[in-house]
């Protein structure tokens, strides 16, 4: 995937002129490739509510006895199209094959819907404690390596990473809050969500909006918010296939994806947050050019009814940007009294790593080479949230610290994403059971992370159109990635 070239353009332009929080399948014998049956059905499961923010099956095997039930079918060939870890499950899907919010809200025990404030709170002292050591030995160290000298850089990276992986969990809970799901006192909720959010340079309530859009279109090539595909009629300043084919024919195959995949990882992981939080990089592009901490898009959506902050929302922007503006001024204070450097070292070198390992989740729970996006016409809820990935964050250290200091919201993302108020510490019992119920339809992508990640970010480059599906094209670069 790549951004959007006008939103990066813009982007660009309001960093020189604001300084952004300084931191940051064989063939046969034709020449036909297999194919690929996607049904899809005529009518639509029904669609429950994210929140009152947003105001917004399987049958039995066939048997002699039994007659298949009719649908509409679509054929979608395969040639250009890489495979995951997944191996195509998500394009033999069809929409009949996935059931309404009832039924698998009954599949999942009550009491995974029911937040537990102390518990909630004590996940929370564990992010704190963690990330509070982290900075003690951070200050502890600034009197032996100064961060002006060039020669402590390693130091204070490794240091930034280390803490801003351990901070990470804090935003996890933070975004727990904006879902609803970390307390059923809704004051002590917010109240937590909107200092940790404010730590972090994030809008909380205009994060809780954005974020509640995104669950609710998610994989929808025009109303998703976060890391919607670049389409086949986009025009731009360039076409990212086309930067991709010349890298490759300049530098030769194995170097040119290389450096392009270098070059996808830098923008989304470092420049990515930032860019979709002042100009919506990577959102929908039916609520035109978006800002979070200004309600009022900043170019003229396609889709007026759907803006991104509606009615009340506007006003609870500029509530968010109060948190935001205080610590962004405590964060200006500190570079000018103690200088930039160590302003950098304790808190932007931490906050980059934080922003970069968002990101990291967002942008492979929702995309893969063979995971499909969909248009109005063919997109739902529960579909969407069935085209999320779950994956093996639990190995990516040898102890699963990660995954546990991230609270899991890599590997129960699936369950997350059909009802967001599900705890983190309950949302293994639900992936279980959806897993179990729905074995045909849970995406569970098995490769390790870091080989994830480099897949997506050689071959998510853009989409084309087959049929009513939107699917990564990777003609001719199949066995590169």
């Amino acid at each position: 995937m790549a951004f959007n070239q006008r939103s990066m353009t813009a982007f660009l332009a309001a960093a020189a002129a604001c300084s952004y929080a300084s931191a940051f399948a064989p063939a046969s014998g034709t020449a036909r490739k297999p194919l690929t049956r996607v049904d899809i059905a005529t009518s639509l499961p029904n669609i429950p509510s994210i929140g009152d923010m947003l105001n917004l099956g399987g049958g039995s095997p066939n048997n002699d006895s039994e007659k298949e039930p009719e649908k509409r079918g679509a054929l979608i060939d395969l040639d250009g199209i890489a495979m995951s870890g997944l191996n195509g499950k998500a394009l033999k899907l069809a929409t009949a094959d996935f059931p309404d919010s009832g039924t698998v809200r009954k599949i999942i025990p009550a009491d995974c819907f029911e937040p537990e404030t102390a518990k909630s709170l004590g996940y929370l002292s564990v992010s704190l404690v963690g990330t509070a050591l982290c900075t003690a030995f951070g200050v502890s160290a600034l009197s032996v390596l100064d961060p002006a000298n060039i020669l402590t850089l390693p130091f204070w990276t490794a240091y930034s990473v280390v803490t801003g992986t351990v901070a990470m969990g804090l935003w996890v809970l933070a975004h727990e809050c904006g879902h609803g799901a970390f307390s059923k006192d809704r004051d002590l909720q917010d109240r937590v969500g909107y200092v940790l959010h404010s730590l972090f340079l994030v809008p909380y309530y205009s994060w809780q909006r954005s974020h509640a859009v995104h669950h609710r279109y998610t994989n929808h090539m025009e109303l998703g918010e976060t890391h919607v595909p670049e389409g086949p009629d986009v025009e731009g300043l360039y076409d990212p296939l086309e930067v991709r084919k010349n890298l490759l024919e300049k530098y030769g195959a194995e170097k040119g994806i290389q450096l392009w995949g270098g070059l996808q990882a830098f923008l989304h992981l470092i420049v990515g947050w930032p860019a979709y939080l002042l100009i919506g990089a990577t959102g929908g592009p039916a609520r035109g050019m978006t800002n979070h901490y200004f309600p009022n898009p900043l170019t003229e959506p396609s889709q007026p009814k759907k803006e991104l902050f509606p009615g009340n929302w506007k006003a609870k922007v500029y509530q968010s940007d109060i948190g935001v503006a205080f610590v962004a001024a405590s964060a200006i204070a500190w570079a000018v009294c103690n200088g930039p450097a160590e302003m950098m070292a304790m808190y932007g070198g931490p906050l980059i790593v934080v922003n970069a390992w968002l990101v990291l989740y967002t942008w492979l729970q929702h995309t893969d080479v063979d995971v499909p996006h969909f248009t109005d016409s063919d997109h739902n809820f529960v579909k969407g949230a069935f085209h999320t990935i779950d994956r093996p964050y639990d190995k990516l250290d040898p102890w699963g610290a990660i995954d546990f200091l991230h609270h899991k919201i890599g590997t129960t993302h699936v369950a997350h994403h059909f009802d967001s108020t599900i705890p983190h510490y309950k949302a293994e019992i639900a992936t279980e059971a959806i897993k179990e119920h729905f074995p045909d339809l849970h995406l569970f992508e098995p490769t390790p992370i870091p080989e994830a990640l480099w897949r997506v970010c050689k071959g998510c480059t853009k989409v084309e159109k087959r049929g009513d599906y939107y699917i990564w094209d990777n003609k001719d670069v199949e066995g590169l990635l």
